[in-house]
This record gives structure tokens, sequence and C-alpha cells, in this order.
């Protein structure tokens, strides 16, 4: 029996290294392919070892274009609505937790049917209320427009429903106001949940760039997903360029995920997924 439990153990680690090499081999080959010489990034068969490291690429790849200009974007536009993301999502969680009112349950479900609509279906009626408000080729069109999403809501509104009514109860016996409630008790006890959605809109609005495509014509709005389109030119790619900056840009998302990493997992292990 123990000899069958230790032999359980080893295969499962083995899957789980397999699984994870897996997972990682796509980075191993950007790296690889960002540091290779050009003559060997189409060498057949392919080289998993370069014959030398070249990590003059990165900086090289920094150069080409206004990629400063770009981080810079990207950094103001997924930290801006990441904020207002969240905020939305836990507003309109808590109000649809915790409140009874007329249409509730109508209105929550207009707003999960939402979740079946392509992006790409309501790309451009927000592309002409954004034109008709002026706000193209500005942060707050790159910012605000795709700001309320369903599926943040959705975890919001199960993760609190969570939160005993009796907590509410004795916060508004002793005075406190709806939004006191809301910051002072909702909010302690939500902490993994808002984990989850840092990580998802910050991994979403970071590699967003079908709604930047549309809404900026002007480079000095340009967001790290446009820079890199630029790089995939037409008749050559420079893919020692493409795959450093693309390296690059991975950054940012990989230091989010380490910051919220144990409460990312505690979050989607006790939260929205519960029905």
């Amino acid at each position: 029996m123990k000899r069958k439990k230790q032999l359980i153990k080893i295969c499962t680690f083995l899957f789980v290294l397999i699984v994870a090499l897996t997972a990682l081999f796509p980075f191993y080959w950007m790296f690889i392919t960002a540091v290779k010489p050009v003559g060997e990034i189409f060498a057949f068969p392919p080289k998993l070892w370069p014959s030398e490291f070249m990590f003059g690429n990165f900086a090289e790849s920094l150069k080409t274009g206004a990629f400063d200009v770009y981080y810079k974007n990207s950094l103001i536009v997924t930290s801006v609505a990441t904020i207002i993301t969240i905020s939305i999502n836990l507003l309109a969680g808590f109000a649809f937790a915790k409140y009874d009112f007329k249409g509730k349950n109508i209105c929550f479900l207009i707003v999960l049917s939402t979740l079946m609509i392509p992006l790409q279906v309501t790309m451009v009626p927000n592309f002409i209320i954004a034109s008709k408000l002026g706000i193209r080729n500005s942060y707050v069109g790159l910012i605000l427009p795709p700001c309320a999403e369903a599926f943040g809501l959705f975890m919001a509104r199960q993760f609190i429903e969570e939160i005993p009514n009796e907590l509410l109860e004795a916060g508004r016996i002793d005075g406190a106001t709806e939004f006191g409630i809301f910051s002072k008790i909702v909010l302690p006890n939500v902490k993994p949940l808002i984990s989850v959605l840092a990580i998802f809109t910050v991994m979403w609005r970071w590699n967003d760039l079908q709604w930047p495509l549309i809404m900026v014509s002007k480079d000095q709005y340009y967001t790290v997903q446009l820079g890199l389109s630029m790089l995939n030119g037409s008749q050559y790619v420079n893919w020692n360029d493409l795959m450093s900056a693309s390296l690059i840009s991975t950054i940012p998302i990989v230091i989010v995920f380490l910051i919220f990493q144990k409460q990312f997992v505690q979050g989607m292990a006790s939260s929205g997924i519960k029905g």
C-alpha cells in the first residue's frame, strides 16, 4: 500500500512537471529566439541552444520605434483601467448581491447575456459613440469604454453573496452609511476577489490590441501591443526585435501575478466560481 502511494506521488509529480515544461517552453523559445544570431533563427533542425547569446538584441528592440512612449501609455491605460474596472465590478456586485430592487434578476440576466456577444460586434457602436463624444486619440477613449464588463461583475456578485447579511445589519445598527458598510465590511472580506479581478483585468488591458487599434491613430497614444504589431512588417520581420520586445512586454504581467499569486489562488478556489 505504501509503495502504491509513492508510485502515485511520483506519477503525479512527473505529470505536473511535463505540464509545467510544456507551458514554459513557448517562453523559453521566445527568449532563445531573442538572443540568437539572425542566421540561426531559421536553422533546420531548430537549435534549442544558440552558439552565441546576443543580449544586445533587447536594447536594440527598444530603440525600434518609441517603445518608451508605448510602455508609458500601456502602464497608464492598464493601471487606471484596472482601478476603474474593479471599482465598478465591486460596487455593482455589492448592489446585485445585497440589495433587493424591482427588476434585479432581469437586469442581472441582461448583463450576463452580454458575455455571449462577441467583442467585435460591439466595437462599431462603441467606436461611433467614442467618436461622437470626441474622445478618440486620448487616454479617456482608451480607458473608459471597455471598463464595464460582465465577467468581473458576475464574480463579484457570487463572492459578495457569501458575506453574512448579519455583518451588514450590524453595521447599519451602529450607524454606518451604505458606503461605509461597503468600504469597512465588504472590501476587507473580498481581498482574494480583488486579486483575481486585478490579475484578469491587467492581463486583458495590457494585452488588448483590437480596441487601441481602432481608437487611436496617433503614435503618441500607441500602446505596447500596437508597437509590437508595427514590428511585424509586411515584407520582412526582424524576429530578434519582435521576440525581445515581446519578452519584455510580459514583465509587468509576471510582476502583477507574483504580487497577487497567493490571494489569486485563494480567490479562484473560493470566490465567484461557486454558484
